[in-house]
């Protein structure tokens, strides 16, 4: 249930004081919790997920409803909608993680030096993880499910347009941990919309060791900006893929087809098509696009190409469309290809079809991005596909952690020193 609104800045920070203070005790707790403890509680949560469905569903369809009203866009509607299928995938998620490998207590490395002491790297939990998402309920279980199995306590803030849905999901998350013997406020979900309690959680240093933004360009500037305390960053998905000239025609489009249209909401969709101007098969690449009901934005060379390209402005090789819209560039070979992914790119996932080793070679070895593939679709960038269980995001930053983050992205590590009665001289 909401509390009322607005909040004042005191209010607000009251509210996060008090959720962060729970989840600090909650987090003490966790670090030192059995695996099996933690298994249990994740596969009690998607038990209580299956057993709820209707409810669930319900609150969903009222969110539906909402973002019908409000005139959200069909692909926004794609990430927000639920139903029997993708509710049993984030049940499944959740059992998935349940089954990883615990990273707490595990060895980094250990060396001995020439005084005899045992120094040891040994992973721990961050500690209280504050993650602001929109649109997408699932978040809300997989968010909760990762931060716990890594031995975190976590507080999560979802968009007001998946309200209903994310309270029904929590409800039954927080259910499953609590039948488990573990403290119910290990994962908290903010009672607001309010936009002051956002603020709020920006501003809990002390309480809150990192915050993970999820969701548009406007939120994660938005956090980077005000934030207080770390930031794992995931900022829009400007993806690419690029067909070189030695590609396989039909490899080729079928993955760029899949990559631009087989989900166009998430942010592993590739939003810009490279081809290398020696590729023989251009035109049937695009048909191929334009056919599946794509519209298409292309430089001069590509408009050549197909008559249903038109001109692309100077903003489309910077957008990430989120729908059924791709920009089409002709670059010469793989030098071409390098130069505008590193000039566009928001170093979240790009990849190359290409036959030729030396030229995959290259690309993967010179393209600087979270996640670089060969003769794959960039919709396979998920935490899921990667075998992580689920993920928390995709980190397109260069510190912590890269690309999809889950249980190991959600700790950290101490130093054990252990001596025989060593002394500095």
């Amino acid at each position: 249930m909401d509390m009322p609104l607005p909040l004042t800045e005191q209010d607000a920070d009251a509210l996060i004081g008090d959720m962060g203070r729970r989840a600090r005790d909650a987090a003490r707790v966790l670090a030192g919790a059995p695996t099996a403890r933690k298994a249990e509680a994740l596969r009690g949560s998607a038990a209580l997920l299956r057993e709820r469905s209707a409810p669930i569903l319900s609150a969903n369809a009222a969110d539906m409803a909402r973002a019908d009203a409000s005139g959200m866009t069909a692909a926004m509607k794609d990430r927000l909608q639920l139903d029997e299928e993708r509710l049993e995938g984030v049940a499944s998620a959740l059992e998935a993680v349940a089954g990883l490998d615990d990273p707490v207590g595990g060895l980094v490395d250990e060396r001995t030096r020439p005084n005899g002491l045992v120094l040891r790297r040994v992973r721990v939990p961050l500690g209280v993880v504050g993650i602001i998402y929109e649109s997408r309920p699932n978040v809300t279980a997989d968010a909760g499910a990762l931060a716990l199995m890594a031995g975190n306590a976590a507080v999560l803030r979802g968009g007001s347009e998946a309200r209903a849905s994310n309270a029904a999901i929590h409800a039954a998350l927080a259910d499953g941990i609590e039948g488990a013997g573990l403290p119910r406020d290990a994962v908290q979900m903010i009672p607001t919309t309010d936009r002051a309690a956002v603020g709020a959680l920006l501003r809990a240093q002390g309480l809150v060791d990192i915050i993970v933004p999820r969701g548009g360009k406007g939120l994660v500037a938005r956090v980077q900006d005000e934030a207080r305390v770390p930031v794992l960053a995931h900022l829009d998905g400007i993806n690419h893929s690029f067909v070189h000239a030695s590609a396989d025609k039909s490899m080729a489009e079928a993955i760029v087809v899949n990559a631009k249209l087989r989900r166009t909401g998430v942010c592993g969709a590739t939003e810009t098509l490279l081809i290398d101007r020696t590729y023989p098969h251009g035109a049937a690449l695009v048909a191929a696009l334009a056919d599946a009901g794509c519209v298409l934005r292309g430089d001069a060379e590509a408009q050549v190409l197909d008559p249903r390209i038109t001109a692309a402005s100077d903003e489309d090789w910077d957008t990430e469309y989120l729908d059924a819209i791709c920009s089409v560039r002709i670059v010469g070979g793989v030098d071409g290809a390098i130069a505008h992914i590193a000039a566009h790119a928001s170093h979240h996932t790009d990849a190359i079809i290409a036959e030729d080793e030396a030229a995959a070679a290259r690309f993967l070895g010179e393209v600087d991005s979270a996640i670089v593939m060969w003769n794959a679709s960039t919709q396979f960038a998920d935490g899921g596909e990667f075998g992580l269980g689920a993920e928390i995001g995709i980190s397109t930053g260069r510190l912590h952690a890269r690309g999809p983050v889950a249980l190991e992205g959600l700790t950290t590590y101490k130093w054990q020193v252990l001596g025989t009665g060593q002394i500095r001289p």
